[in-house]
């Protein structure tokens, strides 16, 4: 998969998803359920993990067991002992090809920028803590899924992305809530995600935003019953090409 070659609107502001987007973090998900599954003979395939990719932890939990009916836990119990697992191995976690680069790079040139997650702010903590250089960019602007105070519906709802343009970057983009007006329209237009999930492409979208896809390989080979398309797909970060969105080239 290549980046389009024709010209784009201009961006004036970058949303960034973060599980699998800017971190390496699906795969520790996958180790993890896979422990707790594999204790009942029971394994997590691509497609089961495909529709738990963007969502909120309990949201995501309940998806996986309703596969394995026959497994004796319930879902909180299978959160904590899969969570054991991933706090042992989050301080590892690597970051994504070409995530620094354009981060950094946007920060150079003052493009206003955020992060939007739904991971719970403890583990995004965790997640993080060991990749200051890189996330202490975002100065703070970030938005996690268990960020109550947002009242906030849960990826493919647009309300993750238009509340963190809003909040932190200071755009005028409405409410999730209410029908935007014109100019807000235009305002949701100027915005650029990245996503690597179905679900967050979907939410960028219904968002009005912008929305490069960087899936996973093993999720392009699923069929996916979405109406929403993104406007770029590409297979790594690194073969983003900023000039092509009105945003300054590497180098320049």
């Amino acid at each position: 998969m290549s980046e389009s070659t024709s010209p784009r609107a201009k961006v004036e502001y970058v949303l960034f998803d973060m599980d699998g987007l800017m971190l390496d973090s699906e795969r520790i998900y996958t180790i993890a359920t896979n422990e707790v599954l594999g204790r009942y003979g029971k394994e997590m395939t691509w497609d089961i993990k495909a529709g738990c990719m963007g969502k909120p932890e309990r949201e995501a939990g309940v998806h996986t067991l309703s596969f394995f009916p026959d497994i004796p836990i319930g879902v909180d119990e299978f959160l904590v002992e899969r969570n054991l697992v991933q706090d042992r191995l989050w301080p590892t976690v690597p970051l994504m090809p070409g995530i620094r680069r354009l981060v950094h790079h946007l920060k150079q040139h003052d493009i206003p920028m955020a992060v939007a997650t739904s991971s719970r702010r403890r583990n995004f903590e965790l997640k993080t803590a060991h990749l200051r250089d890189v996330f202490g960019c975002f100065d703070g602007k970030i938005v996690c899924g268990d960020d109550q105070q947002y009242h906030m519906k849960g990826k493919p709802a647009p309300d993750i992305f238009l509340v963190t343009a809003a909040t932190f970057l200071g755009r005028n983009v409405g409410s999730p809530d209410e029908t935007p007006s014109e100019q807000q329209i235009k305002e949701r237009s100027k915005g650029l995600i990245f996503e690597d999930a179905v679900s967050g492409m979907q939410a960028g979208k219904r968002a009005g935003m912008s929305v490069i896809w960087v899936p996973d390989p093993n999720l392009l080979k699923l069929n996916h019953s979405v109406t929403e398309i993104a406007d770029c797909v590409i297979s790594s970060l690194e073969h983003f090409l900023p000039e092509q969105w009105g945003l300054p080239p590497y180098g320049g």
